[in-house]
């Protein structure tokens, strides 16, 4: 009788062991492929911000691992005093200030901006600064896309990215996304293992038109990016009707019209979180849904509810966060969050690789 109490516990304890190999290999593969892709592209990407050591630390890290060629916005000596310990070979380095390009740059900017008031001298200014000075190198064409936000607000990191580069054609707003890849052990909920969680950064309180906007745009993102099959479940405090309130109303407003504009796309709400990614809740909640209890795509009403929902999955659940990352720019500028990791970089850079295919 103990000897087979034994076995069992062995046998478990084995079964336990491979499950979680298995979803070790899941979670490394995940990345792996997005950066492999990334590397097949060849793209060249400035990081902004010479002055945060995780941010050059992820510049040397990428080209290491040739996931994409990088521009470092900084002055060289400063950036190498800063960081001895990093091999920042093959990495190119450029000082706004000295560049041979700032004055084209501003020209630039002055032509684009004249018609809103700027002047020659705000445009000349503005050069100097290397948010400016990177999104100007991508409207130009001399790179391909562009991260920051490491040490700069989300405001910092947009605005000139809405004022020079702007929204793509067709596209009625920019928004953004944090892929939530799982820990390593896995989650019981997370079954492609990561989430894509929007808007978690810009929106802070968008319509039911931009709801169903963010929610499209989304499902795209999470098939085109991250390989997932989208499963889009629009979050609120009700699930099919639990509850009155202007705020669900907003939600499945936003439900239909998705499902009007993309009739195809697998989605469904209003759905509270657990109803949205536990099978079991789900069951009882939303019988018949076929998101419900296994979505992939989680969007927030509200940025209040995303910010939050994106820091408690990081934090108390172990998730990588990468983001906020943006989609809708007619060419790919991702923020990134002031409490990033340099692998979170060395990530965002490999996604905005790839956006440059969208």
């Amino acid at each position: 009788m103990v000897n087979a109490l034994i076995y069992k516990i062995i046998i478990y304890q084995k079964r336990k062991k491979i499950k979680r190999l298995e979803h070790r290999r899941k979670m490394a593969t995940f990345m792996d492929n997005i950066k492999a892709k990334a590397s097949a592209l060849n793209k060249r990407i400035v990081l902004c911000e010479g002055e945060d050591s995780r941010v050059v630390k992820a510049a040397a890290d990428t080209v290491r691992q040739k996931i994409a060629k990088i521009t470092l916005l900084g002055v060289e000596e400063e950036i190498r005093k800063a960081n001895p310990d990093v091999d920042l070979t093959g990495v190119d380095i450029v000082d706004p200030a000295k560049s041979e390009k700032r004055k084209e740059y501003a020209a630039l900017l002055y032509d684009l901006r004249k018609s809103k008031g700027m002047t020659e001298e705000e445009a000349e200014k503005l050069s100097y600064d290397n948010t400016y000075f990177g999104v100007l190198m991508l409207k130009a064409g001399d790179v391909d896309g562009l991260v920051s936000g490491a040490c700069h607000s989300t405001a910092n990191t947009l605005r000139p990215g809405l004022q020079i580069v702007k929204a793509a054609p067709g596209v009625p707003l920019v928004s953004s996304y944090f892929l939530m890849v799982a820990p390593e052990g896995g989650n019981q909920y997370c079954e492609d293992g990561a989430f894509v969680y929007s808007d978690c950064g810009l929106n802070e309180n968008p319509t039911s038109e931009q709801l169903a906007e963010i929610a499209i745009i989304s499902a795209k993102t999470a098939e085109r990016i991250a390989g997932m099959e989208p499963r889009v479940a629009m979050l609120s405090f009700s699930t099919k009707g639990s509850a009155k309130h202007a705020d669900i109303d907003k939600v499945t407003t936003a439900l239909a019209l998705a499902k009007e504009k993309a009739p195809s796309l697998n989605i469904d709400g209003e759905l509270q979180l657990d109803a949205a990614i536990v099978p079991s809740v789900a069951s009882s909640k939303a019988p018949g849904s076929k998101v419900a209890g296994h979505a992939n795509v989680l969007i927030f009403p509200d940025l209040d509810a995303g910010n939050i929902g994106y820091k408690l999955t990081e934090r108390l659940g172990g998730f990588q966060a990468i983001g906020p990352l943006c989609q809708g720019f007619a060419k790919p500028i991702n923020d990134l969050s002031r409490g990033c990791k340099s692998d979170d970089v060395v990530a965002a850079v490999a996604i905005t690789a790839l956006q440059t295919q969208l």
